[in-house]
């Protein structure tokens, strides 16, 4: 699916190999982000540098509608959890949400400069994390908002619990808070020696939303017992020493819902698989430039990264080994997604493209 602006409102067929070649000459935006209707995996919106989102389909690439009046880069997309709504957020902070159905705008707010945005698990409730540390949290369409106050430094992600009823949100200064969402007041707060010494990067929960897995630049990713607020235990990079500081970052988490496994990707390109009961590296996954993202299956044991050199790769985790590469970008992918099934992988990527791969696999 071509998400580049080509400046020729009349041409809507399928790009040839040469028209993409002068295309690519006009446009160069990158695709930031994509995210999956949850309701039925059949759409998909993805947001970028051209300051637009768009909603299309997956099974053809059909633009359903275009998310206009973005000021800035489109960094965040996401549907709701009954695939009702979709919002997108742009760099600017400007926040929109349309109704699927109709194809409308429902609802806008202007904030500072946005960091992540996260729809609730069960109800029409959209959080959005700011640089100023704030959180806010609204109901949408109608507005209704509340704000949950930050330390004073940037918001860098965060995550809603699966009950609803709780939050996890990660901070620039290394310090985790988990916020009560009713009362609007943090239950826990870990920090100092408990906490990250960098950024936090990225945040994940496994399925009852018991146990968070949260990664920093410091190249360590913890595992935090949501009810106590206790650290349980710390993965350190299994990179060698010698490796700069910063290629260690932490880039995403994750928990295996079959086994019980994590996997922590790294931006020096290793994907280390941890057993989460004895906390030991069980394998050690090499990529040929930094991880961006991983996602695992939702009911197998393989989990699928997305890396620098623009290629998506599935690997087995009970044995370490590579399952299958796929290959099409031209650029680094920045963002990708799986369908319930893992038969499916969309992507987006630096080279103004978002695609759709079909997974095959010998056992399906």
């Amino acid at each position: 699916v071509d998400v580049g602006d080509t400046g020729d409102d009349e041409q809507e067929d399928w790009d040839t190999d040469d028209e993409m070649e002068q295309e690519k000459e006009q446009d160069d935006s990158s695709v930031f982000c994509v995210s999956l209707d949850p309701a039925t995996n059949s759409l998909a919106v993805t947001g970028g540098e051209d300051d637009k989102a768009y909603v299309w389909r997956v099974s053809d690439g059909e633009v359903l509608f275009e998310c206009t009046g973005h000021k800035d880069s489109v960094t965040s997309v996401l549907f709701s959890h009954d695939s009702s709504l979709v919002a997108t957020g742009d760099m600017s902070g400007l926040i929109k949400v349309w109704k699927v159905e109709t194809k409308q705008e429902v609802w806008s707010f202007e904030v500072g400069d946005l960091e992540w945005l996260e729809w609730h698990p069960c109800a029409p409730v959209l959080l959005a994390g700011m640089a100023d540390g704030n959180v806010w949290m609204w109901k949408i369409p109608g507005g209704h908002c509340k704000t949950l106050q930050g330390p004073g430094c940037q918001s860098t992600s965060g995550k809603v619990l699966p009950d609803g009823k709780r939050a996890v949100v990660g901070y620039e200064d290394g310090n985790v808070r988990l916020w009560d969402l009713k009362q609007g007041n943090a239950t826990h707060v870990i920090k100092g020696y408990d906490g990250h010494q960098g950024a936090l990067t990225c945040l994940a929960c496994n399925k009852d939303g018991s146990l968070v897995l949260t990664g920093s630049v410091d190249g360590c990713a913890k595992l935090i017992n949501t009810a106590s607020g206790k650290v349980g235990c710390k993965f350190k990079s299994p990179t060698s020493q010698e490796d700069a500081e910063e290629t260690n970052s932490v880039e995403s988490v994750g928990f295996c819902n079959v086994l019980p496994l994590i996997a922590v990707a790294y931006l020096s390109g290793t994907l280390g698989i941890y057993d989460l009961s004895s906390q030991v590296l069980r394998h050690k996954c090499q990529h040929q430039a930094g991880i961006v993202h991983l996602q695992w299956e939702e009911s197998s044991s393989v989990v699928s990264t997305c890396s620098l050199d623009g290629a998506v790769r599935l690997w087995d985790a009970r044995s370490g080994t590579m399952v299958s590469e796929y290959r099409g970008h031209q650029a680094e992918i920045l963002d990708f997604t799986l369908n319930r099934e893992a038969s499916m992988a969309v992507t987006a990527s630096g080279d103004h493209q978002a695609k759709v791969f079909l997974l095959q696999r010998p056992d399906r």
